[in-house]
């Protein structure tokens, strides 16, 4: 089939170019090559710049991005702004691409009489559910609300239950579970989802909304200070600088290695019939930030100390993981890749790799500035 990656040339757009052209798929992408997360490079991986057609445009260009999407049978709709942080002051930056960029591929869709396009599958966010599931003692099933400053400044890092206030637990979250951003990034995630659900009913063709937990491995940014733990921590232990770890250290994620996120793609681009599904793609276990700061310092024999600070960014969640039992039935797709096994591999990679200026400093001192970032 004839598939349009958007954002193609990123972290998980080359990845996923690579399978559907082992798969036999006519590959086009259409990518901005943002100098934030690629640098003074804008090329396309050697092996892929002779297999697919590359359209340098942006997703708000309407004519490119139309004349991009002319004979297209699939989308896979990648192309964003990312960083919960830096969503909370560059509004516009966000909105203009993230929603009105999921609009102008939504205006195709509904206004083209020769489009082709019967599958839309769109990136969206475990973003959309803030804090995500949780259990109270007393009150059972709950989704806290955001960490409020002086919970935070006191050190109470743990969400409240919303009806007693009490710290809960956290439970996996599955895709029932309310719905209820805490950053703008995430907002925005949620509207291209509905965006594609929406549409895809009105048009009655397949639409996907895969909520990517934390993506990592080889060929993620090494240069986006804004997202990815496991580049600013790598970066900091090749040379040797200190790490600052946020909160008390216990804050975790859900890390879910890049080969287990593009097979979980691929079977949504390769079902038969039509279907509108959202799914928790992700590894289905948490890990602690202090953990991933003393493994890679380990792993790199690097001499990097590591201090737990107490210093916070408002909009951040505390835990994340997700329930994949969905992914896993209905996909068929089970995780491979351990964090352990991932994060070889990525370090591996990376130190093969100039660590390069993330400009990591600079990024909290913005945040600072709009009160987003506190001294713990």
């Amino acid at each position: 089939m004839n598939v349009l990656i958007t954002g193609g040339a990123g972290f998980i757009g080359t990845h996923l170019a690579r399978r559907l052209l082992r798969e036999g798929c006519s590959v086009t992408i259409l990518d901005s090559f943002t100098p934030q997360i690629h640098g003074e490079n804008g090329e396309l991986p050697a092996d892929l710049r002779d297999e697919v057609r590359l359209v340098r445009a942006d997703v708000r260009d309407r004519e490119r991005f139309h004349a991009a999407l002319d004979g297209q049978e699939t989308v896979v709709h990648l192309a964003a702004e990312t960083g919960t942080g830096k969503s909370m002051y560059d509004v516009l930056e966000y909105e203009q691409v993230n929603v009105g960029g999921t609009a102008v591929l939504v205006d195709y869709l509904v206004n083209c009489r020769a489009s082709k396009v019967g599958r839309l599958v769109v990136a969206s966010s475990r973003a959309i559910y803030g804090e995500g599931k949780y259990h109270c003692e007393e009150h059972g099933v709950v989704y806290p609300p955001v960490r409020s400053k002086e919970q935070m400044l006191a050190g109470r890092f743990e969400p409240l239950c919303p009806h007693c206030g009490r710290e809960c637990v956290m439970m996996a979250t599955d895709e029932g579970a309310k719905i209820q951003p805490v950053s703008f990034y995430g907002l925005t995630k949620q509207v291209q989802e509905q965006m594609a659900l929406l549409y895809g009913e009105t048009l009655g063709i397949s639409a996907y909304g895969l909520r990517y937990q934390n993506v990592f491995g080889p060929g993620q940014s090494l240069l986006n200070p804004y997202t990815g733990v496991l580049a600013i921590f790598s970066g900091l232990a090749r040379k040797n600088l200190p790490i600052n770890v946020f909160e008390d250290g216990q804050e975790s994620r859900d890390f879910v290695y890049i080969d287990d996120v593009v097979e979980a793609t691929w079977r949504c681009i390769a079902a038969q019939g039509e279907s509108r599904e959202v799914y928790n793609v992700g590894s289905g276990t948490n890990t602690s930030i202090l953990a991933i700061a003393q493994r890679i310092v380990t792993s790199l024999g690097s001499s990097s100390t590591v201090t737990v600070t107490g210093d916070f960014r408002l909009g951040d969640i505390r835990h994340n993981k997700a329930d994949i039992g969905k992914m896993e039935r209905e996909l068929g797709v089970t995780p491979r890749w351990s964090f352990d096994e991932g994060l070889a591999k990525f370090l591996e990679w990376a130190t093969a790799r100039e660590a390069g200026n993330l400009a990591y400093e600079e990024s909290l001192q913005e945040m600072s500035k709009v009160n987003l970032f506190y001294k713990g």
